[in-house]
Protein backbone atom coordinates (compact mmCIF):
# COMPACT_ATOMS: atom_id res chain seq x y z
CA UNK A 1 0.00 0.00 0.00
CA UNK A 2 1.55 3.47 -1.25
CA UNK A 3 1.65 5.72 1.64
CA UNK A 4 -0.05 9.31 0.62
CA UNK A 5 2.69 11.95 0.81
CA UNK A 6 1.76 15.09 2.82
CA UNK A 7 0.49 18.10 1.72
CA UNK A 8 3.77 21.13 1.28
CA UNK A 9 1.62 23.32 2.76
CA UNK A 10 0.91 21.24 5.91
CA UNK A 11 3.00 23.24 8.41
CA UNK A 12 4.76 21.00 11.60
CA UNK A 13 5.98 23.00 14.66
CA UNK A 14 8.08 20.40 16.54
CA UNK A 15 8.48 20.97 20.12
CA UNK A 16 10.36 18.94 23.01
CA UNK A 17 7.04 17.38 24.21
CA UNK A 18 3.86 18.37 21.50
CA UNK A 19 3.39 19.33 17.91
CA UNK A 20 1.40 22.06 16.56
CA UNK A 21 -0.14 21.14 13.34
CA UNK A 22 -0.85 24.31 10.94
CA UNK A 23 -3.18 23.11 7.77
CA UNK A 24 -4.09 25.22 4.98
CA UNK A 25 -7.02 27.87 4.95
CA UNK A 26 -9.10 26.93 2.21
CA UNK A 27 -11.05 29.35 2.91
CA UNK A 28 -9.05 31.90 2.25
CA UNK A 29 -9.60 31.63 -1.38
CA UNK A 30 -13.26 32.09 -1.07
CA UNK A 31 -12.98 35.26 0.92
CA UNK A 32 -13.46 38.15 -1.56
CA UNK A 33 -11.79 41.47 -0.34
CA UNK A 34 -13.18 44.98 -0.90
CA UNK A 35 -12.04 48.13 -0.63
CA UNK A 36 -12.57 49.72 2.52
CA UNK A 37 -14.74 52.98 1.01
CA UNK A 38 -16.89 50.03 -0.75
CA UNK A 39 -17.59 48.17 2.79
CA UNK A 40 -21.03 47.54 3.26
CA UNK A 41 -23.12 47.91 6.79
CA UNK A 42 -26.10 45.73 6.98
CA UNK A 43 -26.98 47.25 10.27
CA UNK A 44 -26.70 50.77 8.85
CA UNK A 45 -29.06 49.70 5.54
CA UNK A 46 -31.54 48.36 8.07
CA UNK A 47 -31.55 51.12 10.39
CA UNK A 48 -32.02 53.28 7.09
CA UNK A 49 -34.98 51.48 5.72
CA UNK A 50 -36.24 51.44 9.27
CA UNK A 51 -36.38 55.25 9.05
CA UNK A 52 -37.69 55.57 6.03
CA UNK A 53 -40.58 53.32 7.03
CA UNK A 54 -41.08 55.55 10.15
CA UNK A 55 -43.33 57.66 8.54
CA UNK A 56 -45.54 54.83 8.52
CA UNK A 57 -45.92 53.55 12.14
CA UNK A 58 -48.60 55.77 13.35
CA UNK A 59 -51.01 54.57 10.43
CA UNK A 60 -49.70 51.06 11.42
CA UNK A 61 -49.83 51.15 15.71
CA UNK A 62 -53.44 53.06 14.94
CA UNK A 63 -54.86 50.06 12.95
CA UNK A 64 -53.36 47.39 15.11
CA UNK A 65 -55.45 49.41 17.75
CA UNK A 66 -57.96 49.50 16.19
CA UNK A 67 -58.25 45.58 15.17
CA UNK A 68 -58.11 45.11 19.12
CA UNK A 69 -61.23 46.96 19.95
CA UNK A 70 -62.92 45.12 17.09
CA UNK A 71 -61.91 42.47 18.96
CA UNK A 72 -63.51 43.43 22.46
CA UNK A 73 -66.42 45.06 20.59
CA UNK A 74 -67.27 41.40 19.61
CA UNK A 75 -66.76 40.08 22.41
CA UNK A 76 -69.05 42.69 24.25
CA UNK A 77 -71.91 41.81 21.16
CA UNK A 78 -71.35 38.20 21.38
CA UNK A 79 -69.60 37.04 24.14
CA UNK A 80 -66.43 35.08 24.85
CA UNK A 81 -65.96 32.09 22.12
CA UNK A 82 -62.92 30.26 20.97
CA UNK A 83 -63.04 32.65 18.04
CA UNK A 84 -63.85 35.53 19.70
CA UNK A 85 -60.94 34.98 22.51
CA UNK A 86 -58.05 34.15 19.47
CA UNK A 87 -59.11 37.34 17.41
CA UNK A 88 -58.67 39.36 21.15
CA UNK A 89 -55.55 37.60 21.93
CA UNK A 90 -54.03 37.63 18.30
CA UNK A 91 -54.75 41.79 18.35
CA UNK A 92 -52.59 41.70 21.54
CA UNK A 93 -50.13 39.75 20.78
CA UNK A 94 -49.62 41.86 17.83
CA UNK A 95 -49.55 44.91 19.67
CA UNK A 96 -47.00 43.43 21.92
CA UNK A 97 -44.70 42.61 18.95
CA UNK A 98 -44.79 45.71 16.80
CA UNK A 99 -45.63 48.37 19.50
CA UNK A 100 -42.08 49.22 20.81
CA UNK A 101 -40.92 48.82 17.12
CA UNK A 102 -43.67 51.85 16.17
CA UNK A 103 -42.64 54.01 19.04
CA UNK A 104 -44.92 52.55 21.69
CA UNK A 105 -43.20 50.12 24.06
CA UNK A 106 -45.72 51.15 27.00
CA UNK A 107 -48.51 50.27 24.94
CA UNK A 108 -46.72 46.67 24.06
CA UNK A 109 -45.98 46.24 28.19
CA UNK A 110 -50.28 46.71 28.45
CA UNK A 111 -50.71 44.58 25.66
CA UNK A 112 -48.51 41.57 26.85
CA UNK A 113 -50.16 41.96 30.38
CA UNK A 114 -53.73 40.91 28.79
CA UNK A 115 -51.78 38.38 26.78
CA UNK A 116 -51.26 36.67 30.07
CA UNK A 117 -54.57 37.47 31.08
CA UNK A 118 -55.91 35.58 27.72
CA UNK A 119 -53.46 33.13 28.28
CA UNK A 120 -53.63 32.24 32.38
CA UNK A 121 -57.78 32.40 33.00
CA UNK A 122 -58.58 29.20 33.70
CA UNK A 123 -62.21 30.34 32.48
CA UNK A 124 -61.86 33.65 30.19
CA UNK A 125 -65.77 34.12 30.19
CA UNK A 126 -65.58 34.75 34.23
CA UNK A 127 -63.00 37.11 34.02
CA UNK A 128 -64.22 40.58 34.99
CA UNK A 129 -64.67 42.48 32.38
CA UNK A 130 -63.26 45.95 33.72
CA UNK A 131 -59.91 44.03 33.43
CA UNK A 132 -60.20 43.69 29.68
CA UNK A 133 -61.51 47.14 29.42
CA UNK A 134 -58.86 48.60 31.42
CA UNK A 135 -56.12 47.33 29.03
CA UNK A 136 -57.83 48.07 25.88
CA UNK A 137 -58.41 51.51 26.98
CA UNK A 138 -55.03 51.87 28.32
CA UNK A 139 -53.49 50.91 25.05
CA UNK A 140 -55.84 53.63 23.08
CA UNK A 141 -54.96 55.72 25.53
CA UNK A 142 -50.74 55.48 25.48
CA UNK A 143 -50.86 55.56 21.45
CA UNK A 144 -53.39 58.52 21.69
CA UNK A 145 -51.85 60.44 24.30
CA UNK A 146 -48.23 59.22 23.96
CA UNK A 147 -46.36 62.66 23.90
CA UNK A 148 -48.25 63.70 27.04
CA UNK A 149 -48.48 60.35 29.13
CA UNK A 150 -44.78 59.87 28.48
CA UNK A 151 -43.49 62.97 29.30
CA UNK A 152 -45.56 62.99 33.18
CA UNK A 153 -44.12 59.27 33.50
CA UNK A 154 -47.81 57.97 33.50
CA UNK A 155 -47.69 55.54 30.36
CA UNK A 156 -45.30 52.97 32.53
CA UNK A 157 -47.17 53.91 35.37
CA UNK A 158 -50.20 53.16 33.89
CA UNK A 159 -48.62 49.45 32.66
CA UNK A 160 -46.96 48.64 35.97
CA UNK A 161 -50.57 49.27 37.50
CA UNK A 162 -52.16 46.92 34.84
CA UNK A 163 -49.64 44.44 35.56
CA UNK A 164 -50.07 44.33 38.59
CA UNK A 165 -54.07 43.85 38.81
CA UNK A 166 -53.62 41.06 35.92
CA UNK A 167 -51.11 39.09 38.66
CA UNK A 168 -53.45 39.68 41.29
CA UNK A 169 -56.42 38.36 39.33
CA UNK A 170 -54.17 35.69 37.69
CA UNK A 171 -52.90 33.93 41.32
CA UNK A 172 -56.27 34.57 42.54
CA UNK A 173 -57.67 32.33 40.09
CA UNK A 174 -54.36 29.70 39.49
CA UNK A 175 -53.97 29.18 42.90
CA UNK A 176 -54.73 25.27 42.39
CA UNK A 177 -52.62 25.43 38.94
CA UNK A 178 -48.63 25.52 39.92
CA UNK A 179 -47.90 25.14 36.39
CA UNK A 180 -49.70 28.36 35.58
CA UNK A 181 -48.24 30.32 38.48
CA UNK A 182 -44.96 29.78 37.59
CA UNK A 183 -45.78 31.49 34.31
CA UNK A 184 -47.55 34.07 35.73
CA UNK A 185 -44.73 35.24 38.21
CA UNK A 186 -41.97 35.13 35.73
CA UNK A 187 -40.89 38.67 34.87
CA UNK A 188 -42.35 40.93 31.51
CA UNK A 189 -40.78 40.24 28.40
CA UNK A 190 -42.30 43.16 26.88
CA UNK A 191 -39.91 46.59 26.95
CA UNK A 192 -40.50 48.68 29.74
CA UNK A 193 -40.16 51.77 27.91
Amino acid sequence: MASKKPDSAIKVETYADYQIITQPNPLRKLVRRIDEKDKDDPVARAEKALASLSGEFKGWMLAECERLSAAYATIKADGMNTQNREELFRAAHDIKGDAATFGYPTAAAAAESLCRIIEHSPDLIAVPDELIAHHVNAIHAIFREQAKIEAAGMANELSKRLRGLADEYLIAVNKDRPEHLEAILSPSIAPAG
